[in-house]
């Protein structure tokens, strides 16, 4: 009776474990995903109609490169790899 209360309470006492959060990424994307091509397309032709051209490439280029980071994050550390090759930084793999 003793290791069994004491086994409980073991139970009760330790950690909870971690949550899993694997596919929070791809969850999270799924759902701000649409919403954010939404949100870029309006901008974009408000800028259109509005014959602000130069905004609109601006807009565009920066939409491209957020929207590379959100569905290519891996992306970021390869060309991190990439430039500290280019460089010839010592102790790169």
């Amino acid at each position: 009776m003793l290791e069994r209360v004491q086994m409980v309470a073991a139970t009760v006492i330790a950690a909870p474990k971690d949550p899993n959060t694997e596919q929070l990424a791809n969850w999270l994307r799924d759902i701000f995903g649409p919403i954010f091509l939404v949100v870029i397309s309006i901008v974009g032709l408000f800028f259109l109609f509005t014959r602000e051209i130069t905004r609109f490439i601006q807009f565009l280029v920066l939409a491209i490169a957020i929207a590379v980071i959100f569905y290519y994050p891996g992306i970021i550390t390869a060309v991190a790899g990439g430039i500290v090759r280019a460089l010839g930084v010592e102790g790169s793999q």
